[in-house]
């Protein structure tokens, strides 16, 4: 890729987190333990792990007058993101999330969107698509929103890259010449209505996607690591074995660290590696963009 700027489009929260010993019951009531509140959302938390691993990032967001959204803007600067396109809403306030992580490192997410879900297409200049190798997006925004870049970038021969989460159905329409899906599970389950619970599974799965137009296809497997179908490889690239305190944003952190290797001109299997490993790291931490790792970590 001659250009360098990763492009990441997407959500910005604040996350407020509660450690526990297990997850309630509904209408149950336990006593917590340890109370953070951290930088997140999953555009936010992919943006800072591209940066952290060396990307040159560009992060459009929408966030609230509010305190949450001045902090957010004074976390991006920190982390070196490019935010001249970021944009304020006067009537809705920023993103939160309210996250109940267990000891087991499982966690439970209720996000209330606020201002992410006001990121219009009138928000995103043509400007913004100005140098930029690869765009990177999740679906923490209004749908059609995804739709407009996906065609823009359609129109300027931008790769895009959709990690589709939270999980929802998706229209042919937007997965139309994708250059890359990075779908979960459970994500791979609600959208092609296959359960990827073994090879065949997610063959099945993985050729659904590129029937529709995807040109390639990672399904994330946690501990199992992902899997990669494109036209050269079918294949399995296992995942780093490590004790997981906090599992939040790990997939964010993936799609960061795929993005950064991409861009950097890793082929697919070696981003993947890269990707997988800098999410296992991210799993040994507490947090969602406090938890990416930086270059020097990985090496």
């Amino acid at each position: 890729m001659m250009k360098h700027t990763i492009l990441v489009v997407g959500s910005s929260n604040t996350d407020m987190v509660v450690k526990t010993s297990e997850f309630p019951r509904p209408g149950q009531t336990v006593l917590g333990g340890e109370f953070l509140m951290n930088p997140g959302g999953k555009g936010a938390n992919q943006a800072v792990a591209a940066a952290r691993l060396g990307g040159q990032v560009r992060f459009i967001a929408r966030l609230g007058e509010d305190i949450f959204g001045k902090q957010a803007e004074i976390n991006f600067k920190e982390e070196s993101l490019d935010i001249d396109f970021l944009t304020f809403s006067e009537e809705h306030a920023s993103g939160v999330a309210l996250i109940t992580v267990a000891e087991s490192g499982e966690n439970q997410i209720v996000v209330a969107s606020g201002a992410n879900m006001d990121l219009l297409p009138e928000h995103i200049p043509d400007a913004a698509f100005d140098a930029v190798a690869l765009v990177v997006m999740q679906c923490e925004i209004p749908l059609e929103t995804v739709r407009y870049i996906n065609e823009q970038c359609l129109q300027r021969q931008i790769p895009v890259l959709l990690n589709p989460a939270p999980a929802m159905g998706l229209s042919e329409e937007m997965l139309q010449g994708l250059y890359l899906i990075t779908p979960n599970e459970t994500e791979t389950e609600i959208i092609t209505g296959i359960r990827p619970v073994d090879r065949p599974s997610l063959e099945a799965a993985a050729a659904w996607f590129r029937e529709r137009g995807v040109q390639q296809v990672v399904i994330t497997l946690g501990k199992d690591g992902v899997y990669l179908h494109n036209d050269t490889q079918q294949t399995i690239i296992p995942a780093q074995e490590v004790t997981a305190i906090d599992t939040t944003g790990a997939g964010d952190v993936f799609n960061g660290a795929l993005a950064a290797a991409l861009v950097k001109g890793s082929d697919l299997v070696a981003a993947c590696s890269f990707a997988s490993q800098a999410a296992a790291v991210s799993v040994t931490r507490l947090g969602a963009q406090s938890a990416a790792p930086f270059s020097w970590e990985l090496e």
